[in-house]
């Protein structure tokens, strides 16, 4: 069995990350969650610590799997581990044209890691960290889209 990783910002971790990261881990030898440190791409709310944090505590229990930081090519990540294949999660249509560009770069960069996409259980396609924010910002319920402790980590953020 081959590792994995499966690479983003998680700020915040969803259940929809949740649902790829436990049927992923089921497919690879160990899969490494790897939580981006750079913070130039998107504002973040959380710190990279909080984040990764936020991503332990979400994934106790879930064997096989570590948690790593990184502000480096996912590629030069997936040697630096010994991993062959990249994980990416496909909500929607819009997800597909980024992830398919992104894919493709990382293919010309290193042609032996290989991206699988996966599509999270249905009742989460519609949600991502963006909006979960959003909803969480203005007192929204969003208890049945993230882990408990993300959900007070969001009520925490967001006190006024």
């Amino acid at each position: 069995m081959n590792n994995a990783i499966y690479p983003g910002s998680f700020d915040p971790i969803t259940n929809g990350h949740l649902d790829i990261i436990r049927r992923a881990s089921k497919l690879y030898k160990k899969l490494f969650i790897a939580v981006s440190n750079d913070d130039s791409i998107k504002s973040k709310l959380f710190t990279p610590q909080k984040r990764i944090e936020l991503v332990r505590a979400a994934t106790e229990g879930i064997p096989n799997i570590e948690i790593i930081d990184f502000d480096c090519l996912i590629v030069d990540l997936c040697k630096k581990h010994s991993c062959t294949v990249i994980i990416r999660g496909l909500r929607a249509l819009s997800d597909y044209d980024f992830e398919f560009k992104m894919a493709l770069m990382n293919r010309s960069l290193d042609e032996s890691i290989v991206t699988l996409f996966m599509m999270p259980h249905e009742r989460y396609t519609h949600i991502s960290s963006s909006l979960i924010k959003e909803v969480a910002s203005h007192n929204g319920d969003i208890s049945e889209y993230v882990p408990s402790i993300v959900n007070n980590a969001l009520g925490e953020a967001f006190e006024k």
